[in-house]
C-alpha cells in the first residue's frame, strides 16, 4: 500500500476516477478512467467500492512503470 501511495504522489495524483455502469442482470461495473484495463464488478455499491480500490492497488503494483497519460476532466450523462 505504501508503494502504491508513493507512486501516485510521484505523479501528482492520489485520486482515481471511475465510470460506473449497471448491467441488465443488476451487476455494477466500474472502470478506472486513468488506468486502462482496470475494472471490476459487484452487486452492491459498497462491494464495488472495495473491489475497485483493490483493483487500483493491484494494477499499480503490477504496472510499476505506469505513468498517468490522461487527466480526468468531467463526466456527463447525455440522453438522446
Amino acid at each position: 500500500q505504501q508503494k502504491v501511495n508513493k507512486r501516485l504522489k510521484r505523479y501528482g495524483t492520489t485520486a482515481n476516477y471511475t465510470h460506473v455502469e449497471q448491467e441488465f442482470d443488476g451487476y455494477l461495473i466500474s472502470s478506472v478512467i486513468e488506468l486502462p484495463g482496470c475494472h471490476t464488478q459487484a452487486k452492491t455499491n459498497d462491494e464495488l467500492y472495495a473491489r475497485t480500490k483493490e483493483a487500483i492497488e493491484l494494477y499499480l503494483e503490477e504496472n510499476n512503470k505506469f505513468k498517468p497519460g490522461n487527466r480526468f476532466v468531467s463526466l456527463q450523462q447525455i440522453s438522446v
